[in-house]
């Protein structure tokens, strides 16, 4: 089998342009976006379910009308539950909140106390003498400012959420139609190379969409179980809220262990070892990610240089901000996968050739 060309600088450099223009306008239609990718992912971790059915004797029409209406039936129960939850219990919130962060606050400055106390240096500094500031005004001014407008969003993207499974019941049912079409209106000359665009796109999209629900799971498992060992109060939401948050390279990790550790100062206040075992476990989880459960989920579909993805995830948090951060990575994996596909296609002599022919030949029969 004949060696594909690997891209030369100008064809990453066109990738990468292309990338960041994208996660711009992705971040623009954000709204449209992550309905977009949630649709993605339960496509292809419903599809499964949706061939066993067809095995099974039934439509592909009928299986995924099935499927899908399961899924909506749960979805909107589940948006029902939340908004139930948030006008009924907005206020016990707002007082855990402020509980919470008063509960990291004051282990914040227990751990500085205690480090100016081993190290002299940083009794004089500008942090630790800044501490022992109103810790109620600071929570209560948390919660004016943030909590609210948090609210106030998850309610604006509950609707999104209802397109989940309209637009994967579209794609369940239409999805191979859709490709048939697509392909039917490339030139017989780039037949094949127009399947290795599709299947590459898709396995590239399979593969980190899925990886990424198997890796969530395996994290808020580990993170749940591990809370759990240590006595802190609600630990598989938290495992799930960390896991979330990972979504978002290196900051989704650092809030999601901010989040536990005020949760664990305030359950255990005069237990600093707990808390310091919840960051213990964190460091733990992360080490799992990296060696274990990052081969066996996404494994290596992103092969990229790790020069080239801290350099990317840079210039997407530079374009699109915390978007920019969660979408470089897969986005630059189709970008380049296209990119590649198209390139080998123009530079072929052969299949440039072979389109001359066909057209010439159709020339040819329509004179006749």
């Amino acid at each position: 089998m004949r060696d594909e060309p690997q891209p030369g600088v100008l064809t990453w450099g066109v990738i990468i342009v292309v990338t960041c223009l994208l996660l711009y306008v992705f971040e623009r239609v954000i709204w449209l976006v992550v309905p977009a990718l949630l649709t993605l992912a339960s496509y292809y971790c419903l599809q499964p379910l949706v061939q066993a059915l067809v095995r099974a004797g039934l439509r592909q029409r009928t299986a995924g009308r099935v499927v899908t209406g399961l899924v909506f039936l749960v979805t909107t129960l589940a948006v029902v539950l939340l908004l139930s939850q948030v006008t009924t219990r907005a206020a016990g919130w707002n007082a855990a909140t402020v509980r919470y962060v008063q509960g990291g606050l004051d282990f914040l400055k227990k751990t500085e106390g205690f480090l100016a106390g081993k190290l002299p240096l940083l009794d004089r500094s500008a942090l630790v003498r800044s501490t022992p500031t109103n810790l109620d005004a600071v929570s209560e001014q948390f919660v004016e400012k943030y909590l609210s407008q948090l609210l106030l969003q998850m309610v604006h993207w509950l609707p999104s959420l209802l397109l989940v499974p309209y637009l994967t019941f579209f794609i369940l049912q239409d999805g191979n139609r859709f490709k048939k079409h697509l392909i039917r209106s490339v030139p017989n000359a780039f037949f094949e190379k127009t399947l290795l665009l599709f299947d590459r796109v898709d396995r590239s999209l399979q593969s980190f969409l899925v990886g990424l629900m198997k890796l969530t799971f395996l994290d808020t498992a580990c993170l749940g179980l591990g809370l759990w060992l240590l006595g802190i109060s609600y630990p598989l939401l938290l495992g799930l809220t960390a896991a979330v948050l990972a979504w978002v390279p290196y900051v989704g990790s650092m809030a999601g262990c901010a989040l536990v550790i005020m949760v664990a100062a305030t359950d255990f206040p005069n237990a600093p070892v707990t808390v310091y075992g919840c960051i213990v476990l964190f460091i733990c989880v992360r080490l799992l990610d990296d060696f274990v459960f990052l081969p066996l989920t996404v494994g290596r579909s992103q092969r990229f240089h790790p020069v080239l993805s801290v350099l990317m995830l840079f210039l997407g948090a530079a374009v699109a901000g915390p978007t920019g951060l969660l979408l470089v990575l897969p986005v630059l994996g189709v970008v380049a996968v296209i990119t590649e596909t198209l390139g080998q296609i123009l530079t072929d002599e052969r299949l440039r050739a072979r389109y001359r022919h066909a057209r010439q030949l159709e020339r040819t029969k329509v004179e006749v």
